[in-house]
């Protein structure tokens, strides 16, 4: 298959603007890698790029796909977790081509997990993590124990996710088999969730539980970053601020969530300004003196 896919590939390694190219093949077993794809050739082109080109091949009775993703897509892919397939084929895929290095050095950064990127990750997965959290216990709440067990489902994956970045690695998509041998109590969690023979909402007010706690023991680590932008100036931001600076954007609608949270674990303080409405105020944020 690579010979057939090796004029392909040439091409694209031809052009000044192609970084890198890695091929990566189905394996028994794992055909979810390459979306059932017997073969994925990833090609990594420089920011200034159309950020994806997507192409679909038949060869010889077996499939191909192509994706020429720009630095900055790929990177968001990383970061935002959109494309999980991704760490996997930059990590696992047969480097055919890598211009002045550029895929192995791409590698080491990745294994490396500079702090900054952590932080930043680690913070998305919290927000969502709040989102998932508190959108169960709600449902649970409401006796809906299907929809909760569908979020605390999530919520699990979150905070496997978390644990995994913790530990300085970025999930795999086979993110329980990375969580198993870092985190037995997570690990657990999960196991009684899925195969407990407990009713369902026992099943869940024991997760819903354990979960607050964990949850709570990942604040620090979960906030630092959002704390750490709103320490760029000395006072209270508005929502309104917040949405329009570019390291908050990653966040998207689990912002105000986590901001909430925030607020109720004494990390964030609400402060009332007035507005021009007759007993209107408007909500601005600070963080609270000491706090991360």
């Amino acid at each position: 298959m690579e010979e057939l896919l090796r004029p392909i590939y040439q091409e694209w390694a031809s052009r000044c603007n192609t970084r890198g190219i890695l091929l990566i093949e189905k394996t028994a077993g794992h055909a979810t890698v390459t979306d059932t794809f017997d073969v994925v050739l990833l090609v990594i082109v420089d920011s200034q790029s159309e950020p994806l080109y997507l192409k679909h091949y038949s060869v010889s009775g077996e499939k191909a796909a192509l994706y020429a993703v720009n630095e900055r897509k790929l990177n968001e892919w990383f970061v935002l977790g959109s494309h999980r397939k991704a760490i996997d084929w930059v990590f696992n895929g047969k480097i055919v081509f890598d211009r002045n290095d550029y895929v192995w050095q791409l590698r080491q950064r990745l294994e490396q997990f500079p702090p900054k990127e952590r932080r930043l990750k680690m913070g998305l997965e919290f927000a969502k993590l709040i989102r998932r959290y508190t959108d169960g216990k709600a449902l649970f709440t409401a006796r809906h124990w299907l929809d909760s067990y569908n979020h605390m489902m999530h919520a699990l994956h979150h905070l496997a996710r978390l644990t995994v970045i913790e530990h300085g690695l970025y999930p795999e998509v086979t993110v329980w088999n990375q969580v198993k041998q870092m985190d037995g109590q997570i690990y657990k969690l999960y196991e009684e969730l899925v195969g407990s023979e407990e009713p369902l909402p026992k099943r869940l007010e024991l997760l819903l539980l354990a979960s607050e706690f964990l949850i709570h023991s990942f604040i620090v680590s979960g906030s630092s970053h959002l704390c750490e932008v709103l320490k760029e100036k000395s006072g209270a931001w508005s929502i309104e601020e917040m949405t329009r600076h570019p390291q908050f954007a990653p966040y998207s609608v689990d912002l105000a969530i986590m901001l909430e949270y925030l607020v109720e674990r004494k990390v964030l303080t609400a402060v009332e300004v007035p507005t021009k409405g007759n007993r209107m105020f408007e909500r601005y944020y600070i963080l609270q003196e000491g706090k991360i």
